[in-house]
């Protein structure tokens, strides 16, 4: 009898623990996401972390960042391109090669007006710290609003662009990195990109498969979901959403998968009554490959 009792108390024991690793689990929740933060990307060896600090809105955006120390996340510090408090600085993203961070900001551009919007940025990694921040050029970035940058490894960059003539009132665009430059960028179109919100795409290195949000894209639980889509023969499968272990009424955005880890990370905000927002970040053991029609 007591070894019945002990043999069901071991499965209560296994069904509570995989019940648990198939939901979304608050990422560092002492060190990281103990405030309003979004936008985490990690480096590919799986030490160096940095995300956006929001304060609850969206009038102060900062990149903050951590390094990974015998295990553990250290306190964060804000990232040296970030220190000027006077712009917002957001989505940081580093290359496959983990080289290069990109991120965006509103900083002043000589010999242009004042942002409004954002432009796309980056830093290279150096012997002890990250360069000075660069702007990319025109071929990249124009009079709208461009954000959340991701690359393949071949240097294709895909990103969210504000743009009039576009499909919806954002949408997800690609541009090629041939013989050494960016060629001109192109909206991904159907069936990505729809007549309302799409943005914040995450790109496999390979350019297998996509990652992005929607705001009503077939299947949404509520604000904006997370979605996957894809690339056979250069077109775009019919987009999936990627389920309630990861979407929930509140927003999804900002996803990020760490091949190293097996892990894809994102962001989740609730905007309360008083239009403040509660922003954290969180983490799930991911494989494309299930959400494949």
């Amino acid at each position: 009898m007591r070894a019945l009792h002990l043999n069901w108390i071991f499965f209560i024991f296994l069904s509570v623990n995989c019940f648990s690793q198939n939901k979304a689990q608050l990422f560092e929740p002492e060190t990281i996401s103990k405030n309003d933060v979004f936008g985490l990307t990690i480096s590919p060896n799986g030490e160096e972390a940095f995300w956006v600090h929001s304060n609850g809105g969206r009038d102060t955006l900062t990149i903050m960042q951590s390094k990974k120390i015998k295990g553990q996340w250290q306190q964060p510090e804000v990232a040296s391109f970030s220190a000027n408090r006077n712009w917002k600085n957001i989505d940081p993203m580093f290359s496959p090669d983990g080289k290069t961070l990109y991120f965006q900001s509103n900083r002043p551009v000589e010999g242009k007006p004042a942002r409004k919007g954002f432009d796309i940025y980056a830093v290279k990694k150096t012997k002890n710290n990250w360069s000075e921040a660069y702007r990319l050029d025109d071929t990249l970035n124009t009079d709208a609003s461009e954000s959340f940058v991701s690359l393949t490894k071949n240097g294709s960059v895909y990103f969210t662009k504000e743009n009039p003539d576009g499909k919806g009132k954002t949408d997800i665009y690609r541009s090629k990195f041939e013989n050494g430059q960016f060629q001109a960028h192109e909206n991904i179109g159907l069936p990505i990109n729809t007549s309302d919100r799409e943005a914040n795409p995450y790109i496999d290195k390979n350019g297998k498969y996509i990652i992005y949000f929607s705001s009503k894209a077939e299947g949404n639980f509520g604000d904006v979901d997370l979605y996957i889509s894809f690339n056979k023969n250069g077109t775009w499968s019919t987009p999936k959403n990627l389920g309630p272990e990861i979407n929930t009424i509140e927003g999804e955005f900002c996803p990020f998968y760490h091949e190293k880890e097996k892990k894809l990370y994102f962001s989740r905000t609730k905007v309360l009554p008083n239009g403040r927002r509660v922003e954290k970040i969180y983490s799930i053991p991911f494989d494309a490959e299930q959400y494949k029609v």
